[in-house]
């Protein structure tokens, strides 16, 4: 989020001023705007109101059960309910966040909590427990609001474990309506903030790892991959054990793994590979670099061979003289002091807030999968004599599809992160993408990718605007992973023909510049049926792409059906 100041609007039931404050101090320092409390909804039954004419980028909506539950109340009493009237109130109130205006891009929602303790051991009980009720209302708010895809909500009761028993403050009530003592304000403005970056794609994606008394106990080049403290009936093997687990739950969720160690390789990935207790295996990794030279040039030698900035990265090395030595050499990596004690490494990676990302998609949870087919490419590469025999023995295939809610939480990352190759660098949240693809005349492709090693996933996205007989290409980017491959071309090809089959005779783009998609200039330009002139991009014919012959291009059934009817 650098070079631009968020801004944030807080309602809530309750006094937040000092959770603005809190998040004004933040590394990205936001500025906040705060409604009168106690005006939520008022104000949600209200989109013309004042508050609504700032352009949020977030808005923390944080309401009392008590004041959006009416029915909670009747449990809080000890009165007579059913889980139905809960269910019904619940509902009620999702329908209000349609009210909020469009312009704010994100909502975030914390979960309802009791604003004080809970009176009795047995609150659980069906119709009359208090935590009971707001277990259900939490839980039906979350399945409501799934598919919205501006709206988080966030599990407020991480905030009241973190303060213990001082997380409700009842003089900070009694005197200025702020029910939570400060640590609680804490531990929710660094829940938000990380989230906010996550939903700007500046959270991290790569965990880069020592290995020698960092994912597991030991020197492995002196005591051998046997004698390593990890798992058995030793207490510190199983808190290495637990910590691979909790970084192969990041890998499920997309972040990469990737290893930097001082060692001898072979030995190194015979320990990874023999050792019975190890949970994370070759195949768990991108990549790696294992040897005895710097680590922060193996870092950035990595990081370029996943292309990746060095600012996706977090380094974790229990040696503050490597932590150290990475810190000076690249600022822009991450690098947390790991506890002293290997028995607190598992917990110690929970409370990491860099890795949020709101959405978890299909190419996501199969990153490493496809980092580790590029390793099958690359022995490819060295078996043959040249590359038009190495594209050709990759049996590279591109499915094309239209846009749609399949495929648009990854087509959204994509549109938002991809640089380099990019022709206007539009930026659109998902809801926003996928209005725009709905509007008359317009149209916009997704592209995947896959050869015999594997699937790159989505990786291209065309769209182009029809006025008559004239059509107009938006946007225009791929993923740099498939870049060189002809799998530009084939999408432009693709572009050009779809949009003749819809009725155009003549197709132009415009080509925005910007520091980083110089690379797009340069591929448009030395397209021999391509001329830009003042950055508008001209064909010398519809048909000027041929699409290469080493690519297959296959349309989604589905689509087919979708482009005749754009077409009449």
């Amino acid at each position: 989020m650098a070079g631009k100041t968020l801004s944030i609007g807080l309602l809530a039931d309750f006094n937040v001023q000092n959770l603005a404050v809190l998040l004004q101090k933040g590394s990205t320092a936001p500025s906040c705007i705060c409604a009168s409390f106690g005006q939520t909804v008022n104000l949600l039954l209200n989109p013309k109101a004042g508050f609504w004419s700032s352009p949020y980028d977030a808005v923390v909506l944080w309401t009392a059960p008590e004041h959006a539950v009416p029915s909670f109340n009747k449990v809080v009493a000890s009165e007579q309910s059913s889980p139905e009237d809960l269910v019904k109130d619940v509902d009620a109130f999702a329908g209000l966040l349609q009210h909020i205006p469009d312009t704010v891009q994100t909502i975030l929602l914390p979960s309802w909590m009791r604003m004080q303790p809970g009176w009795e051991p047995l609150d659980l009980r069906n119709g009359v427990g208090v935590a009971n009720a707001l277990m259900r209302m939490n839980l039906r708010l979350a399945e409501v609001l799934e598919h919205d895809r501006r709206i988080v909500v966030l599990d407020s009761h991480r905030w009241i474990n973190a303060a213990g028993a001082t997380a409700y403050d009842p003089r900070l009530w009694y005197l200025s309506k702020t029910p939570f003592h400060t640590k609680v304000f804490e531990e929710a403005s660094r829940d938000i903030l990380a989230v906010l970056e996550g939903f700007h794609g500046k959270s991290k994606k790569v965990v880069i790892l020592d290995l020698d008394n960092t994912l597991w106990g030991g020197v492995v080049g002196e005591v051998g991959w046997d004698k390593l403290r990890l798992g058995g009936h030793d207490p510190v093997g199983e808190a290495f054990v637990d910590f691979q687990k909790a970084l192969k739950r990041l890998s499920h969720r997309g972040i990469i793994l990737a290893l930097v160690s001082k060692n001898d390789e072979s030995v190194a990935l015979e320990a990874i590979e023999r050792h019975p207790e190890m949970v994370l295996k070759v195949n768990d990794f991108a990549g790696w670099k294992i040897n005895w030279l710097d680590k922060a040039g193996n870092i950035v030698q990595l990081m370029a061979e996943l292309n990746l900035g060095l600012e996706s990265a977090v380094f974790l090395d229990d040696s503050p003289f490597e932590c150290a030595r990475v810190r000076e050499a690249l600022p822009q990596v991450l690098v947390p002091d790991l506890p002293p004690d290997p028995m607190r490494y598992p917990l110690f990676l929970t409370g990491l807030r860099c890795f949020e990302n709101p959405f978890v998609s299909l190419e996501d949870r199969n990153r490493t999968k496809m980092y580790v087919a590029d390793r099958g490419r690359t022995e490819l590469r060295k078996d043959v004599s040249s590359l038009q025999e190495w594209l050709a023995m990759l049996e590279l295939e591109v499915k094309v599809e239209l846009l749609n809610h399949s495929n648009l939480e990854r087509a959204a990352q994509l549109f938002n992160k991809t640089n380099q190759m990019n022709l206007s660098t539009r930026r659109l949240s998902a809801a926003e993408l996928l209005s725009w693809s709905r509007g008359d005349g317009h149209i916009l492709w997704t592209f995947r990718v896959r050869d015999k090693f594997g699937d790159y996933g989505l990786c291209g996205i065309g769209s182009l605007v029809r006025n008559g007989a004239s059509g107009q290409i938006v946007d225009f980017l791929i993923s740099c992973r498939v870049m060189g491959r002809g799998v530009e071309e084939a999408m432009l090809a693709t572009v050009l023909q779809s949009a003749k089959a819809l009725g155009c005779d003549t197709v132009h783009a415009q080509f925005i510049s910007t520091p980083r998609n110089e690379p797009c200039r340069k591929w448009l330009e030395n397209l021999p049926a391509v001329k830009i002139n003042a950055g508008k991009v001209m064909f010398s014919s519809i048909e000027a792409i041929p699409a290469p012959i080493h690519v297959s291009i296959n349309f989604s059934e589905t689509d087919d059906e979708v482009l005749v009817q754009t077409r009449q």
